[in-house]
């Protein structure tokens, strides 16, 4: 309205505004103004032609040349939800990719508009054939959409991605468990194509990313490795590529469940040694439940651990404190033993002493002194030969006791008179010491061994 008004009021006007009207109307309807959207479908629907592609053959070499075609490999690892000691596997979820050239995918990006084109199905373009060699078990990723994807760039370079999630076999060494450390491999190879015609390379730069603050139920991170594991067959050579995960156990959960109770176990049947030897039904039923709890104890470790043929660093801890809790339970019968020899020898010197005395106040011995003549003639029919060899026996005896030699323990021990009493008093020394002595071996055996190994 305003340019008709306009062209009213000044009638010269008017053809200056039907040409600015109808350059308006030209620059809209210009070939420069493109839908790129639709120019994506005309380049894919011409590169992916069948008439000028065909999936089944795979890329040249560097350069268009008969040589291999490389791929370069690249994972980011999202999670690792467990591993597991008595399977020997562990699963991992994993983002892979994969990048190539193939100059048959080259194409027109009209000054930079098209960076790269995008396909969700594998089978349109040529893939390689990799597989995880130590894979148990796996599947793909399809919630909401499959999470896959295919980006094709205009120098004929393609990117392949997808979420996976694996469980994969990774022996392990038990030797130093709970104290260990365990490498679980991850490893990619080539199916059906040689070194002659498929080789993979790990991506310059970064080939293994983590996600940050991956946590673990028993297991720390310490560090991945990549590496290549080519193998040979008698059909040829295979490309092949493996990643090494350097687990560290978890120490403390050990520590609470299993060292510190059966260090408990072991000091509860030392109890026995404080309690009196007469106690009978004390000392053996402590001993016994001690004993049954422990192996109970060592039950249950054993039961979450695969039958290995080789002795474990907890088997040496579990076998040993059982000893000494057994250890306990014998010594008891042993002071049960010496208490009844004990009693035994005090019965005979009983008797031997009311035996003295019965023949002291002899009425014949009586009569024969109120003579001294007489007593002084009938000594020697009295005594007897094996008499004097006995008392002479009892004199050096005597002698001997008179001048003991200076010895801490032996004065120490003759203040418990009974040799029950003794051993109960030499066990209450002996276990902890023995025990303590234990600790310190097999904790500086263990961690150096530990150290040395990583090493």
């Amino acid at each position: 309205m305003f340019i008709l008004q306009a062209a009213a009021m000044w009638p010269g006007v008017l053809p200056l505004v039907v040409l600015l009207i109808f350059l308006v109307h030209l620059s809209r309807c210009s070939p420069g103004k493109v839908n790129y959207r639709e120019k994506e479908k005309e380049v894919l629907d011409d590169i992916l032609g069948e008439k000028k592609y065909d999936a089944r053959i795979r890329p040249s070499g560097e350069n268009g040349t008969d040589g291999p075609a490389y791929v370069q490999v690249n994972i980011f690892v999202r999670s690792i939800s467990k591993i597991d000691d008595v399977t020997m596997e562990y699963s991992v979820q994993l983002t892979f990719r994969e990048q190539w050239l193939d100059e048959r995918l080259k194409f027109n990006d009209y000054g930079g508009r098209l960076k790269y084109l995008t396909l969700t199905e594998s089978s349109r373009v040529w893939m390689p054939d990799l597989f995880f060699s130590n894979e148990k078990e796996g599947h793909f990723h399809e919630i909401i959409m499959p999470n896959v994807y295919i980006r094709i760039f205009p120098h004929g370079s393609v990117l392949y991605s997808i979420r996976i999630s694996l469980t994969l076999s990774c022996p392990m060494n038990l030797k130093l468990y709970p104290l260990d450390r365990q490498t679980c491999s991850l490893r990619m190879a080539s199916y059906g194509w040689t070194t002659d015609d498929l080789v993979f390379v790990w991506k310059e730069g970064d080939p293994v990313q983590v996600v940050k603050n991956l946590h673990l139920p028993r297991f720390t991170l310490e560090k991945y490795l990549t590496d290549y594991c080519n193998s040979k067959t008698n059909t040829g050579e295979y490309s092949c590529l493996k990643v090494d995960l350097l687990f560290k156990r978890e120490f403390s959960y050990y520590l609470i469940q299993i060292y510190i109770p059966c260090c408990m176990l072991v000091i509860v049947s030392w109890v026995s040694f404080w309690l009196d030897q007469s106690a009978v039904p004390a000392r053996v039923s402590l001993g016994v439940t001690t004993l049954l709890t422990m192996a109970t104890q060592t039950s249950g470790i054993n039961a979450s651990l695969p039958p290995v043929s080789y002795t474990k660093a907890i088997d040496v801890w579990t076998g040993v404190c059982l000893t000494f809790v057994f250890g306990a339970l014998l010594e008891f019968a042993l002071v049960n033993y010496a208490s009844r020899s004990d009693m035994h020898r005090e019965n005979m010197k009983k008797k031997y002493r009311e035996t003295e005395h019965s023949s002291s106040v002899d009425p014949t011995t009586e009569l024969l002194e109120q003579d001294g003549s007489a007593n002084f003639q009938m000594k020697p029919l009295v005594r007897h030969p094996e008499d004097s060899i006995s008392m002479d026996k009892i004199r050096q005896c005597e002698v001997h006791m008179q001048t003991p030699k200076k010895n801490c323990c032996r004065s120490w021990l003759s203040k418990f008179p009974t040799r029950s009493k003794r051993i109960d008093v030499i066990s209450r020394i002996t276990f902890p010491l023995v025990f303590a002595l234990f600790n310190l071996t097999y904790w500086s055996t263990y961690l150096f061994r530990d150290e040395a190994e990583n090493e």
